[in-house]
């Protein structure tokens, strides 16, 4: 048990159970406390897993010199707040997506990390799934070939959010899938997004992200928070073959189609008029790989530790996370302006302005997360 880190929960809401549970199973981890400021529904989540202690004070953690980090589920608003003060009683953190509501001050965050020696991990969950992994390891290779496309669709019944938009609510899952499996990661120029708000929300309900990547890929992405249906699907097209990724097919969460498009050189070599390549048809085989059942954040348990012990960035670090949030806060600018395109902040974290320093409001309702 000596090696074992010590966390505490900060939100006993709608993701912080996953993240106990998680914990206390880990042989890395020894669950210290969960804390909420609904005390009865952190107990009910502490019983729910076992028994452990419950308190409604952040400040019980983060003054106990027994618990080495904190793991954050609270709304994105309440992030930089709570970071900032685990960061400052020296415990590493791992906070739910995405990493903060704006961009100055996620790059905050990352700075008094990197100040303080401390690991701050990005909670992009679905990079740990056996899919996901399987996807980055098949374009590391060049099973698929030099990337063309990603087309991405995330839509479901609900929840509207009370105080984000659906592209802040479902996009940072497939925004940082797509830096964490693309050659180069997120590394977009120009974000153009449109959305809609039929049910008079006063915010997006609905809506498509388009974003020109520098590396010539282009990307697309649907959210929707008012289909009927639920479909999690990515599709990433190379020059040698397709990848189908759906999530909701435990059968075949990943199809691989050896089918495309070849274009044939002109005749006449350089100089020719590339308008008269032709196109051929290529029609091959489909495979699907073989992957584990395992749950996802047990191995977001098992980095955020291992990061810990070889002081080393984890594979989802602060830094993946200011990069979904540029393009969260371009889209946000788009959509004010009709869809327009809007370029991706290229700041580095050090050269942003310094958010007004704020204290964590013990009113605050982290709690609903």
């Amino acid at each position: 048990m000596s090696d074992r880190l010590s966390i505490g929960v900060i939100g006993a809401g709608y993701w912080g159970p996953n993240l106990a549970r998680n914990f206390r199973a880990s042989p890395q981890w020894t669950l210290a406390a969960i804390c909420d400021l609904d005390e009865q529904r952190a107990q009910r989540v502490a019983d729910g897993i076992g028994g452990v202690a419950v308190t409604t004070r952040m400040d019980d953690l983060l003054t106990d010199p027994a618990i080495d980090a904190v793991a954050i589920a609270t709304p994105a608003r309440t992030h930089h707040a709570i970071v900032s003060a685990a960061l400052a009683a020296g415990k590493h953190v791992i906070v739910e997506k995405p990493l903060a509501d704006d961009r100055a001050k996620g790059a905050a965050m990352v700075r008094a990390a990197a100040e303080r020696g401390l690991v701050l991990m990005a909670d992009h969950t679905y990079c740990y799934t056996p899919a996901v992994l399987k996807i980055r390891e098949l374009i590391e290779e060049g099973f698929l070939g030099r990337i063309l496309f990603v087309d991405s669709v995330r839509i479901n019944l609900g929840l509207v959010q009370p105080d984000i938009d659906v592209f802040w609510d479902l996009a940072p899952h497939d925004l940082s899938i797509m830096d964490f499996v693309l050659p180069g990661g997120l590394d977009v120029s120009s974000v153009s997004a449109h959305g809609s708000d039929p049910l008079l929300a006063g915010r997006s309900c609905l809506g498509h992200l388009v974003l020109e990547l520098r590396a010539g890929v282009m990307a697309h992405v649907h959210v929707n928070w008012l289909s009927p249906t639920k479909i999690r699907q990515m599709v990433i097209g190379g020059t040698r073959r397709t990848l189908v990724w759906d999530d909701l097919n435990p059968q075949q969460r990943l199809s691989v189609y050896d089918r495309g498009i070849d274009l044939d050189a002109p005749a006449g070599g350089n100089g020719a008029d590339p308008r008269a390549a032709r196109v051929s048809y290529r029609l091959g085989d489909t495979w699907s790989p073989a992957l584990p059942e395992r749950e996802a954040l047990a191995g977001v348990a098992t980095e955020f530790a291992a990061a810990i012990a070889e002081r080393r960035a984890p594979r989802t670090d602060g830094a993946a996370g200011l990069r979904v949030l540029s393009v969260l806060e371009a889209a946000t600018r788009s959509v004010a302006a009709h869809g327009a395109p809007c370029a991706i902040r290229s700041e580095a974290p050090g050269s942003e302005p310094e958010p007004q320093p704020t204290e964590p409001d013990p009113t605050e309702e982290f709690q609903l997360s």
